[in-house]
């Protein structure tokens, strides 16, 4: 255990240079954090800021399996992280999207209905062609939307992998993200931060914080490790908030209101054959009362159901879960995970960041959780105070943009409930209301029932969620919405003919071109990719 100069007072207490960094809590988003700051801003070459992870010895890392975003790809790789190691030690896998199964409608009364929300489109709606309006004006003839506008739809239906062994490390034929296993991923980051970008790394809890006169925070007493000084400081503890909650008296914004989820029951299901294919999306099945993930690693599957105590119990919640795996889960240990959809008043306080559930926790649906992570390291980095008197301004920049991403966060994730036409429990009923709608997407959702969304509807260059993400939920869904009136100012149809017919062009030649999910896994383990 390294303690270093963070055991040490400052020798010029009017010095306000920003020389030490203290991360409070590991996991994914303590690593991450530690990872960026330490690579970007070169503490181990020339010791100009020295990154110090805190994390408690007894306390367990909240992971159940992992979803991410393309985003993390170019942040492992501008960290310096090998891919083929990162997925031979965290039991990842390649994600190309998700797949939204029973959403709709009831499988009573329809039978199983999917929609897949891919990684990539093949022409861009916001910048290349927006091919949304041609479709609704053709979608009796054309079909499903992703299967028209997206290779990728067909890719993950067919259980293929997004690149070939031949393909070099972190390129893409199909973009991708990663499934992984989140605790062996804390324990990779973990080693290649502290053997590779010299970050210190102190096994310790934090008991007491420490505030001067003006309210910022000055040091943290530990059990093992005792009293550890720092510049600044990122609230990495998780749901306690041990200093942006506790100690700084931030207040947590409750969205259970819109969002209503708070439980979740997870499993982890091994494969029944070494030969068993890995899905390469994510699956989303609807519930009755909530939602079942499906994630395929590489040695086993993650699979959980997501819901509100308001509307089922623990017992029929885990019954739920255990008929969804089938009779491989009667020998399986089911955890029940409490968590709370909200974010914090303010982020950045004074001289300290909550990244990671500390800052906010919007459910599992679409896995924004560690892009957000990403996002956040990312404009710490950029935009690194130097010294105290900066501080002031960055904490206004940083909270007013994630004010925006969060709220962004909530409704994209609301909208995957509130234009489904299931009504068969209260809890769908319920997620439709109007008034459990955030105003500023159900003014957009009433103005696409006559228009198709476009660019100028997503106005932010730091909103998570992009235009075309929102046409595949939406018309993946089946939003109705009438063109009749406007038929005439879409007169590009030859050329939207064209497109259409080149990306079945582009599925037909991937699908013979790309390996099985399973088949790229085991390459990978056994020889890895080339080296860009």
């Amino acid at each position: 255990m390294k303690t270093g100069a963070m055991t040490k007072h400052r020798t010029n207490p009017t010095d306000t240079t920003v020389k030490q960094v203290m991360i409070i809590g590991g996991g994914t988003a303590g690593w991450i954090t530690a990872g960026l700051l330490a690579s970007k801003l070169n503490s181990k070459d020339n010791g100009s800021l020295q990154i110090t992870l805190v994390e408690s010895p007894t306390i367990p890392i909240l992971g159940v399996g992992e979803g991410t975003w393309p985003t993390i790809r170019t942040t492992l790789q501008s960290i310096g992280v090998d891919e083929n190691e990162f997925i031979r030690q965290c039991d990842a896998t390649f994600k190309q999207g998700s797949e939204f199964v029973n959403w709709v409608h009831p499988p009573e009364q329809r039978g199983r209905h999917s929609y897949f929300h891919p990684l990539s489109a093949v022409f861009h709606a916001a910048y290349d062609f927006n091919l949304a309006p041609y479709w609704v004006l053709e979608q009796e003839r054309l079909g499903q939307y992703d299967r028209v506008v997206s290779s990728q739809a067909h890719i993950c239906e067919q259980g293929l992998a997004p690149k070939k062994i031949t393909t070099p490390a972190y390129a893409a034929i199909q973009n991708y993200s990663y499934h992984l296993d989140a605790n062996k991923f804390a324990r990779f980051m973990h080693e290649f931060c502290v053997a590779e970008l010299g970050v210190e790394y102190v096994s310790a809890n934090v008991t007491g914080v420490e505030l001067d006169k003006q309210g910022y925070v000055t040091s943290v007493e530990t059990d093992l490790a005792g009293r550890l000084h720092a510049d600044f400081f990122v609230d990495c503890s998780g749901s306690k908030g041990l200093l942006i909650g506790d100690a700084l008296g931030v207040a947590w914004h409750d969205i259970s209101d819109t969002i209503f989820n708070d439980t979740a029951m997870a499993m982890q299901v091994p494969y029944q054959s070494p030969d068993d294919p890995i899905a390469t999306h994510t699956i989303a099945t609807a519930q009755p009362e909530g939602w079942t993930w499906d994630i395929g690693l590489s040695e086993r599957r993650g699979v959980g159901f997501v819901y509100s105590s308001s509307y089922t119990g623990d017992d029929r919640a885990e019954k739920t879960l255990r008929d969804y795996v089938g009779s491989a889960a009667d020998a399986l240990e089911c955890r029940k995970i409490r968590f709370r959809s909200g974010y914090r008043e303010k982020f950045w306080s004074r001289n300290c960041l909550a990244i990671g559930m500390s800052a906010a926790f919007i459910e599992p649906l679409e896995a924004s959780a560690i892009f957000l992570v990403e996002a956040a390291a990312n404009m710490l980095v950029e935009q690194f105070p130097r010294t105290r008197d900066d501080m002031a301004y960055c904490e206004n920049q940083y909270n007013s943009i994630f004010h925006l991403r969060w709220d962004k966060t909530v409704d994209f994730v609301k909208l995957h409930y509130c234009i489904s036409k299931r009504r068969d429990t209260d809890y769908w009923t319920d997620n439709c209301r109007e008034e459990t709608i955030p105003e500023g997407l159900r003014d957009k959702l009433n103005y696409w029932k006559r228009h198709v969304p476009s660019k100028y509807d997503f106005d932010y260059a730091f909103e998570p969620f992009v235009l075309d993400s929102y046409l595949f939920v939406l018309y993946g869904m089946e939003y109705d919405v009438d063109l009749s009136g406007s038929r005439g100012f879409f007169g590009q149809q030859s050329q939207a003919e064209t497109k259409f017919n080149e990306i079945q062009r582009s599925v037909a030649f991937l699908s013979g071109e790309l390996p099985t999910q399973r088949k790229l896994v085991q390459q990978v383990h056994e020889h890895g990719f080339a080296s860009i």
